[in-house]
This record gives C-alpha cells, structure tokens and sequence, in this order.
C-alpha cells in the first residue's frame, strides 16, 4: 500500500511513521521543511493550504492519514484555519485523487465543541470529512503522551519541581503514542467494522484516570510525589493571561484550554470503543510514563 499523510514530522505522526515503515509500508509524507532521505519515503514540499502538494500527495495513494493540525492557538482564527480549512483541503484533494480510504485524527475536544475554540474546530472537521462521501473513519484520541511529546512534558517539568497545579476535579483518558499509531494502521483496512465510525481509544483503563492519580503516576515515574491542589477555573483563567504575557504566543495555558481542561469527563465513551478484534492497547500508562520520563532525560528535556 501506499499511505500518504499529512503531520508526519509532528509528535504522532512521526510514530506512525516508524511503524508504518517496519510493517513494509510505502508513504507519501506532506512536510513544510526539506527532510532527510528515507527509504519507502517520499517526502512532498507543502501545507495544508498548497493544493499542488495535496494534489500530489494523494495522486495513486490507497489511503489518506489526516493527523496535521493544530492544538494551540493565540485565536479562534487559528484553530478554523489549521483544523476545519486545512482538513477541507485534504478532503477535497483525497476526492479528486479517488482515495479508497481516509482516517481522520480528531480529538475528544470535538465531544464537547461548545466548550472550547479547539474543540469547536475538531467537531467542524469532522462535519467535513463526514459529509465527503469518502470511506472514511474518525479516531478521537484523549490525551496522547510518549516520546517526543512537548504538551505532556509541561506536567512532567511541573512534577519535577513537585508541585502541579491541578484544575477542578474532574477524569481523563490517556493513551501511548505507540499504541494510536498501532491503531491507525489498524483501521487502513476497509471493513464493516470500522467504516464511517468514530471511535475513542485509550489505556484500557477503566473509567479513566482522575487528574490526581494521573499526576502521581507522573510523579512516580520521576521518583517524585508531587503537591497537586486543585486550582478554580478563574485562577486557572488568571494564570492563563499570565502565560499568555509572558510567553505571547508560545503560551502553553490559554483561556481557551482553560475551558475544556475545567470539564469534568474527558473519559473516552465504551460505545465508541475500538473492536477489540481489531485493535487493544499494548502499553500500561504507569511503564509508558516512565519510559517518557526516561526519554527525555536522555535528551536533557527534564
């Protein structure tokens, strides 16, 4: 097969990569900056907004992975152009190509799309790839941590120091970028079971993780255990402007993922869950954690 993909230098993408290449696969990888040589790759110059490069990018590709898009954003005018803008444009170049297959990454975000610009703009793309009359499948990952990962680290740097604000009580979902990528070359295949469905994975945890289990286990893996209070949504949003001056646009904390942080159930729903037939994870958050934490020590990250 051929598999072209958009975000592949990106955190996910790049585990899918890895995989997808031990498995024999041949890619087609949209990229904005020149990269290095790599067998059964080919590395197409472009972004979501050059129809040329998608037009290339999809030209003969037997499936579509759609993971590029954005997680920050300083407005809701970046989010509409990296989420709903650019995945329009992958649709309609996988269209135009005759695509046999997309997969479409979203976000649990998208569940609750009044709540945040973010999620607002998932659940819009989602519309989109929906309404494209593709054999496509959406997987909503919940929180993704692993190696490489710079959102997760930001709680991991937090517990080192030993202490990790905490919004308002409330539960999540987590899941190894190893095992959504084992996930989406799962779904490649066409079949009853996974076509125009949304799933939800995770962990295999049930019921989730509450935000002060999830930190200790963090902590555990740094050999830490750190204070974690639970801080008000307007301390939060305090915190946030705070954020917002000090590091401008490269601010981690914004109003915007103050809004869906403070939501009490970011746990995937069972009724979307992956096949067990097709897919399960592999990876115990508490090993996964400390093999993250152990990576990026290794590349001074901690």
């Amino acid at each position: 097969m051929t598999i072209a993909i958009t975000g592949g230098t990106g955190f996910v993408g790049q585990a899918f990569i890895e995989l997808a290449l031990e498995r024999g696969l041949e890619l087609r990888a949209l990229v904005r900056r020149p990269q290095e040589p790599r067998e059964n790759i080919d590395w197409v110059r472009g972004d979501l907004a050059n129809a040329a490069a998608l037009k290339e990018l999809c030209a003969g590709a037997e499936a579509v992975v759609h993971i590029a898009g954005v997680v920050n954003a300083p407005d809701q005018a970046g989010f509409e152009e990296g989420n709903v803008a650019g995945t329009l444009s992958v649709v309609e170049a996988a269209v135009a190509a005759r695509v046999p297959r997309f997969i479409f990454i979203s976000s649990l975000a998208a569940r609750q799309p009044n709540l945040s610009a973010y999620g607002a703009s998932k659940a819009r793309a989602e519309k989109i790839v929906a309404a494209s009359g593709l054999d496509w499948t959406i997987v909503r990952p919940p929180a993704v941590y692993g190696p490489r990962d710079r959102e997760m680290l930001e709680l991991f740097r937090a517990a080192k120091w030993g202490v990790v604000p905490l919004p308002p009580p409330g539960r999540v979902s987590v899941i190894h970028v190893a095992d959504l990528a084992a996930l989406l070359l799962a779904l490649l295949p066409s079949s009853e079971d996974v076509t125009r469905q949304i799933f939800e994975p995770d962990d295999g945890k049930k019921d989730g993780w509450n935000n002060r289990e999830l930190v200790r286990e963090i902590g555990s893996a740094l050999g830490r255990r750190p204070w974690s209070p639970h801080l008000s949504r307007k301390t939060l949003l305090h915190a946030a402007r705070v954020d917002g001056w000090l590091r401008r646009g490269k601010a981690k904390l914004t109003s915007d993922r103050v809004n869906y942080m403070s939501h009490p159930d970011w746990v995937v729903s069972k009724r979307k869950a992956v096949p067990p037939v097709l897919w399960t994870p592999r990876i115990k958050t508490p090993e996964g954690l400390a093999a993250t934490a152990a990576w990026y020590r290794l590349r001074g990250w901690l």
